[in-house]
């Protein structure tokens, strides 16, 4: 089983104070965050915003500790 890692959306900056938070395997977590980041906060996709998801992606048991 693969390991989940989490993103939370609140550690970005945002005009609409978002509180998403997503967890999945590294491959799917990167393709949905980087989705919402578009669709949600008008990000454009380019490699600097998947590295800052990357960046900002923690291990389930981490994200949920805190």
């Amino acid at each position: 089983m693969a390991e989940r890692y989490c993103v939370d959306c609140r550690e970005f900056p945002s005009e609409n104070s978002c509180d998403v938070i997503m967890c999945a395997s590294e491959e799917h977590l990167i393709d949905a965050a980087v989705i919402h980041a578009t669709t949600a906060h008008g990000e454009k996709d380019t490699p600097e915003l998947r590295e800052a998801t990357r960046k900002a992606m923690k291990r389930e048991s981490v994200a949920r500790a805190a």
